[in-house]
């Protein structure tokens, strides 16, 4: 080989482990300085069914396994990151964990979305639904909801639950918790808040003690008819009519795809309905907590005015903010606004004060 060749080889040699070098530190670089790695873990806990609040109906009082999800950054989920906050997502009626999860497209993938700026969530499926079903609807009821959803909100912050999965590591415990619920679920969030006042802050979305609209009056009549001899009662007489109550702006593949995700709802909460909205009223100038109120002005289960009327509502809290999202309906985090929601979201997030 003639050194003039030699030479060229080694150069080039030398060019290509150079580059490979620059790259590999380039990457290195665009994984540490961008967004995180977003992974999802399956947990349980460990609750008892039974009803601390001044809400009046029976439960069974019996413990239950309750399966949620982990959604976040790969460390915080891995709870190697310490303390920090977890946002703990409550579905509606009818609904399911499902709904903070509509991964397709990701758009619509509310936790994950949180996730990727940064934000743990915890995906509860409320006892009754899914894969946390009973085998009788009135096992369970409106104030049990509020209180289990005290106790998850202890055990985030003891770190008392567990991967369900061989996950070889704890599970992360919360410095402070922010509960986002929708519907029903903000009601149960609202409730517990308003009785245990353990928690940092709430987002609460298309919920109204009082400005209820005609078809939500309507709906709510025609489950407590089926809960008179039945343990379950449909969210809506057909597919047609579920989405209807839900979406006003979401593409039809997202309103499919629920319509087939579509729970019927216990009749215990069903029964227990009227009950909260009189506990809430009474206790709802009580809340201390910082409260983001979200509203869509197409929504089919709200009258007009319900935001102003709601945040008068919240006399104690540290702060209330409202927002009302053009052309939306109830499911705001499935609806063509989406991305605004959360940005909305993340920018009360970042303002609470965690002390």
């Amino acid at each position: 080989m003639t050194r003039t060749l030699r030479t060229l080889l080694v150069g080039l040699l030398v060019g290509a482990l150079s580059g490979a070098l620059v790259g590999a530190l380039a990457g290195q670089a665009t994984a540490e300085g961008g967004r995180p790695t977003v992974i999802s873990r399956q947990v349980a806990f460990e609750l008892v069914n039974t009803n601390d609040t001044d809400l009046l109906c029976l439960p069974d009082g019996q413990e239950y396994v309750v399966r949620a999800r982990l959604v976040g950054p790969r460390k915080q989920v891995l709870g190697r990151a310490g303390a920090q906050r977890i946002n703990l997502l409550v579905h509606d009626a009818g609904t399911g964990g499902w709904f903070w999860g509509m991964d397709s497209p990701r758009r619509y993938d509310y936790a994950r979305q949180l996730a990727r700026r940064g934000e743990t969530s915890l995906v509860l499926t409320r006892l009754g639904y899914d894969e946390n079903r009973l085998d009788s609807g009135r096992d369970t009821c409106l104030g049990a909801q509020a209180t289990m959803l005290h106790q998850v909100v202890q055990h985030l912050k003891s770190g008392q639950y567990r991967f369900t999965g061989d996950v070889g590591t704890t599970t992360p415990h919360a410095g402070h918790v922010v509960v986002h619920g929708h519907g029903t679920g903000a009601a149960v969030a609202q409730l517990e808040a308003s009785t245990f006042d353990d928690v940092e802050g709430l987002v609460l979305m298309s919920w109204t003690d009082n400005q209820f609209s005609q078809r939500a009056v309507a709906e709510a009549t025609r489950q407590g008819t089926t809960c008179l001899g039945a343990d379950y009662a449909g969210f809506g007489e057909s597919r047609a009519d579920y989405r209807s109550l839900l979406f006003a702006s979401a593409p039809a593949s997202v309103q499919r795809r629920a319509a087939r995700l579509r729970n019927d709802v216990p009749c215990g909460d069903v029964l227990s309905l009227a009950g909260m909205v009189t506990a809430l009223t009474l206790g709802t100038g009580d809340i201390e907590a910082p409260a983001l109120l979200l509203y869509g002005d197409r929504d089919a289960r709200t009258r007009d005015g319900a935001a102003d009327q709601q945040a008068a509502r919240f006399r104690s809290s540290e702060s209330v903010h409202t927002r009302t999202f053009r052309g939306a309906g109830s499911a705001l985090p499935l609806e063509h606004r989406a991305p605004q929601v959360r940005r909305e979201v993340l920018a009360f997030l970042g303002g609470l004060r965690l002390s």
